[in-house]
């Protein structure tokens, strides 16, 4: 609106216009659809004169000093635009008008100077020259619609006093790591009855009731059983287990958006992603990657230039996407089990700053910075977030994941299950040790790379393998691995206790612990949620990671959680990757992640072993 005022010519005072004709007239006009002559002309009626007052926007001291001599060396010049619009576009960087004026005689010498008016308000201001137009022309815009609209849609002073703490660069950045630190508590800690009801009906009646189906058409006993029980249902089953998990997650992430807070999150990570090279829109790919490292990938389209989309690009798949979220609760759940929500915001935390650190690296050497782009960001207003709409959200992201666990996850549970049934040696399909079937055979013969991690038994290397799939898949082939090699995990009927009883009253408690747990987790009612005792799998886990650690399981469990946040997310973000950047790009990130992932956890482990944390 202001910045077509101005290319036509006129200048606009709001005060003179209102005073002349009241704010209805005025609304009354822009109705009409009458243009700025008509305007013009009714004002100097009103005011009895041959010509309007000027009708103008004020940029301010400092811009205004500094558009004056660009106006007066413009009308000089005869360009054919508004010589005071041209000048304000020549200020905000606008590459067409400028094309425009350098093709006129002299006109680079105009650029020229208008670049280094540029530069003078930024060391002045300590902000972008574009930055501060756009600012005073909102300014000016609301100021017209208040007069036409009346006192009431002013912004309620409460409003602008929680911007100013949420969108401040200390208070902001405080507030926002307070915020995640609720929405992990939340994920976790509240959803914990609710993932260990799951887990009783998955490995209790759902186990025994696919059992005894198999044994009435009579195929139970060989290795359609084992296919079904231990391949199907531990693998898939064991990934489920986690939806309340993600559920949790989504939610919370659902009424952060529709409350508008996240996009003063951004506002606040603004100035930290400029300082390290990265534009500040490119926070809205990587809060899109908490929820799936894909999409994020493809929200680098809305960066304004290659240089930007191809740095988010590649720091976007540190973010730690909901599908790693089950393995930090697994094994946080077993290691850490009086705070599990810290480890797991450790992990997202440390995501951040890996991206972070790798943009500061990338951003100043092979993709160093050339012209940057001021971030201009028209906050919404804060409201109670829809039901409906957090609701739909949560709905549509949940069952993306279960969607995506009855295919993905159920092939990779298949195909686990079949290479842990072919024998190398002498055995028998599906009747031989685990050790000796071909998944052993792939996963010992890359074990060794991993024992420095603390990773020194092969299910782990074997695990973190299948995960170059899907992250999911990590958690359902630990739970193959260590439910067929040795004793099984699958609980024995117990006739003390109906199934009926277990799903029923099960979820009656479940649901009952999960309401308790909410106020503790907004600071009410105490601390730490306590943890549940250690499933059979978790101890069978437990011990494995003890052994090949030598002792020092923890350790080696927390590298093993930085190991999965920070390696290749999934074969689904490498080929987004490559649709959107190409295979040299694609291999160079799914390589350099690889990379750091073994030197993070790597660091993790040798440093807390050094540090006496072992």
């Amino acid at each position: 609106m202001a910045d077509v005022a101005e290319r036509r010519g006129a200048r606009i005072d709001i005060d003179e216009l209102a005073g002349a004709f009241g704010s209805e007239v005025v609304l009354t006009m822009a109705r009409r659809g009458s243009g700025l002559n008509e305007v013009r002309r009714a004002v100097a009626a009103a005011f009895g004169r041959t010509e309007a007052p000027p009708l103008i926007v004020d940029y301010g001291a400092v811009l205004d000093r500094t558009i004056a001599p660009l106006v007066r060396a413009l009308a000089a010049h005869e360009v054919s635009a508004p010589p005071r619009w041209t000048a304000v576009q020549l200020l905000s960087d606008d590459e067409a008008v400028e094309q425009r004026v350098v093709a006129t005689v002299g006109g680079g010498r105009l650029v020229e100077a208008a670049a280094a008016a540029r530069a003078a308000v930024a060391a002045d201001t300590g902000t972008e020259a574009e930055l501060l137009i756009a600012e005073r022309r909102f300014a000016w815009i609301r100021s017209v619609v208040r007069r036409a609209s009346g006192p009431d849609i002013a912004t309620p002073r409460w409003r602008n006093r929680v911007d100013r703490v949420l969108t401040h660069r200390a208070f902001g950045l405080a507030a926002f790591l307070a915020v995640m630190w609720v929405v992990l508590r939340f994920a976790t800690d509240v959803t914990a009855p609710m993932v260990g009801w799951i887990e009783a009906v998955v490995q209790g009646p759902v186990s025994r009731w696919a059992g005894g189906l198999l044994g009435f058409i009579g195929v139970d006993g060989g290795w359609v059983e084992a296919l079904v029980i231990d391949g199907v249902l531990a693998g898939v089953g064991a990934v489920l287990v986690f939806v309340p998990v993600l559920a949790g997650l989504y939610l919370m992430l659902g009424m952060l958006e529709d409350s508008g807070y996240l996009a003063r999150a951004t506002a606040v990570m603004d100035r930290i992603m400029r300082a390290v090279g990265l534009p500040g829109k490119a926070f809205v790919p990587m809060v899109i990657g908490f929820g799936c490292n894909v999409p994020a990938i493809y929200a680098t389209r809305t960066l304004d230039t290659k240089r930007d989309r191809l740095l988010t690009g590649l720091t976007v798949p540190f973010m730690s996407c909901g599908a790693r979220l089950p393995v930090y609760v697994l094994l946080a759940g077993i290691f850490f089990v009086d705070n599990t929500a810290g480890v797991v915001f450790s992990m997202y935390l440390l995501g951040i700053v890996v991206a972070i650190l790798v943009a500061l690296v990338v951003g100043r050497t092979a993709l160093a910075e050339t012209d940057r782009v001021p971030y201009v960001m028209v906050l919404p207003d804060f409201r109670l977030p829809s039901a409906r709409v957090v609701w739909t959200s949560t709905q549509q992201r949940t069952w993306s994941f279960v969607r995506h666990a009855g295919t993905v996850i159920f092939s990779a549970s298949v195909v686990v299950w079949l290479l842990l049934a072919i024998p190398l040696g002498g055995g028998r399909f599906a009747d031989t040790s685990v050790s000796e079937s071909a998944f052993g055979g792939v996963s010992r013969a890359i074990a060794p790379a991993m024992r420095p991690l603390g990773l020194g038994e092969w299910e782990q290397t074997g695990a973190l393998l299948s995960g170059l799939v899907a992250k999911e898949v990590v958690v359902s082939t630990t739970a193959q691995l260590y439910a067929v090699d040795g004793e099984p995990t699958r609980p024995l009927p117990d006739p003390a206790d109906s199934d009926l009883d277990t799903i029923g009253a099960g979820l009656v408690g479940a649901v009952t612990a999960t309401m308790r747990a909410v106020p503790a987790v907004f600071g009410f009612g105490g601390g730490d949620l306590p943890g549940d005792a250690p499933s059979r799998l978790g101890e069978v886990i437990r011990d494995s990671f003890e052994t090949g650690s030598g002792g020092h399981g923890s350790l080696a469990a927390l590298a093993f959680m930085v190991f999965v946040l920070l390696y290749t997310p999934c074969v689904a973000t490498a080929g987004a990757l490559r649709h959107e950047f190409g295979t040299r790009l694609m291999w160079l990130s799914v390589t350099g992640q690889l990379v750091i992932a073994w030197l993070g956890a790597f660091v993790v482990y040798r440093g807390g072993l050094l540090l006496g944390f072992g």
